[in-house]
């Protein structure tokens, strides 16, 4: 079987994947990028990240409609929801970006294989191997299809000296209960669902769990989010956290902290789940299980054990500070290796791992990777918590400025939450940002930037903000931290 020849394989076209395959490009490589979707994208794209924001945006449209119009005077009829409707503009989004990529692809000449990849060593010139089962077989000359063997129609044999493994990773399943696709499902059947819940029961208080749950709560459906540990999203500033979680409440989501998920029985279209919070066995009926505890690696089929790459005690592949794994000539990103899953993450390592291959020495700087979670209202930070300075001893200074003191925040009607500023007390760097409150998604990326630069609280504070805006309160909660602000 003849071998194709490239300098570069990159094998899943997500987040990681295609972005590091255009970087490529751009720097004058040949690459082939391997992918099992039939679009690119991954995950992200396709089940997560950009279908479930499409139906965040529309539920809160439908939640203002609902609730909140008459506030401003606008008086309509109750408004009846078309969950189809729906769904065909949350798939017309993603199928506009899928197709957005492809067209980048192409444009950037990146050979793209639909198909499933294995590693298969090292050939006699001493290039990796990556042998390719196509999901449709190539297009043969009329009347030559009986000249060719059927595996050489679905199988072809690409090389290169450096592979970059970036296939992603997915959802981890409660122990004993497996996914059905049907009742106990995924982000990816949460968000797909043909009719309304009547009772959505979510396993997981983190990002996910609490974004779905937020969906299909303000469509109408009951939503009950059960957390193993005593709070939800624990990597989050606890007072953001905690705003977030009364927030939450208030629009009618029931929590069951500190509790365990320990079975699910199925009855017809229904479940009944089996839980103990500390106090023994108890069950609640539910229509769908979203479980939404975690995230694993996609490593399985790729080879791995066979050409010696190393993982770590989690699943997860060791790579040094050039993204290059334990086998020399390949390299990995995203969420196969250490650090949080995020998409964002994922594209940043794709780019320096590139980068680094052709003799760059670009670095993602991690401690100024900001999070997000696109609940209503969003939470955001980047940097330190205040529980994480505390505990390595770091001193520092907080301020906090609240929205409802904000005019811009006024006129939306979007007055709950607050911005906190952690800065250093001696040298007055801005150590955090923590966000919860409108946009705070897109107000974080001012924070990350200006800690990037290595920028003090006082930076900030002498910049000027346009008013009114929302921005406005991360001025005010930096001149919070010498006391000096002016609208407190």
């Amino acid at each position: 079987m003849s071998e194709q020849m490239y300098d570069l394989i990159i094998i899943g076209a997500g987040p990681g994947g295609y972005v590091a395959a255009i970087r490529a490009s751009q720097l004058g490589m040949k690459v082939a990028l391997v992918e099992k979707r039939a679009t690119a994208g991954g995950v992200c794209l396709n089940e997560g990240c950009i279908p479930s924001k499409a139906l965040l945006d529309s539920s809160e449209l439908f939640a203002l409609a609902r609730d909140r119009f008459a506030l401003h005077g606008i008086a309509i009829d109750p408004p009846h929801l078309d969950l189809d409707a729906m769904m065909l503009r949350k798939e017309d989004v993603v199928r506009k970006l899928t197709d957005g990529i492809a067209y980048l692809l192409k444009k950037n000449e990146i050979e793209r294989l639909n198909g499933t990849a294995v590693l298969k060593g090292i050939n006699p010139a001493g290039h990796h191997q990556v042998e390719v089962t196509l999901a449709t077989p190539p297009a043969v000359p009329s009347g030559q299809q009986n000249l060719v063997e059927s595996e050489s129609q679905s199988v072809v044999v690409l090389t290169a000296p450096k592979v970059i493994l970036a296939t992603g990773s997915e959802a981890t399943s409660l122990p004993g209960i497996p996914f059905d696709g049907q009742v106990v499902v995924t982000a990816r059947e949460a968000l797909s669902f043909d009719q309304m819940p009547e009772h959505l029961l979510v396993a997981g208080g983190g990002a996910i769990g609490l974004e779905l749950g937020s969906v299909w709560r303000r469509l109408g459906a009951k939503v009950t989010v059960m957390e193993m540990l005593p709070q939800i999203l624990p990597n989050m500033d606890r007072q953001a956290a905690d705003l977030l979680y009364r927030s939450l409440r208030k629009q009618g989501i029931q929590f069951r902290l500190g509790t365990r998920i320990t079975g699910v029985r199925r009855i017809g279209a229904k479940a009944i789940v089996l839980f103990n919070s500390g106090t023994g066995s108890e069950e609640v009926d539910c229509d769908k299980v979203l479980v939404a505890v975690g995230r694993r690696p996609l490593t399985g089929g790729l080879g791995l054990e066979e050409v010696g790459v190393s993982l770590d005690d989690s699943g997860r592949l060791m790579v040094d500070d050039s993204y290059q794994t334990s086998v020399p000539g390949v390299y990995a990103v995203g969420d196969l290796i250490a650090g949080p899953m995020l998409a964002h993450k994922a594209s940043e390592e794709g780019v320096a791992c590139v980068e680094r291959i052709a003799g760059m020495m670009t670095k993602v700087e991690y401690e100024f990777i900001p999070v997000a979670v696109y609940t209503w209202p969003e939470a955001a930070g980047v940097g330190g918590t205040e529980e994480q300075l505390k505990a390595a001893g770091i001193p520092y200074r907080s301020g906090r400025f609240n929205f409802a003191a904000l005019g811009r925040a006024r006129c939306m009607d979007e007055t709950e939450g607050f911005v906190k500023i952690l800065a250093h007390q001696e040298n007055d760097r801005v150590l955090g940002v923590h966000i919860v409150g409108p946009r705070a998604s897109d107000l974080i990326a001012e924070a990350a930037t200006v800690m990037s630069f290595g920028g003090t609280a006082r930076d900030i504070a002498l910049i000027c903000h346009a008013h009114p805006t929302l921005p406005e309160a991360i001025r005010e909660a930096a001149l919070d931290v010498h006391k000096e602000s002016i609208h407190i």
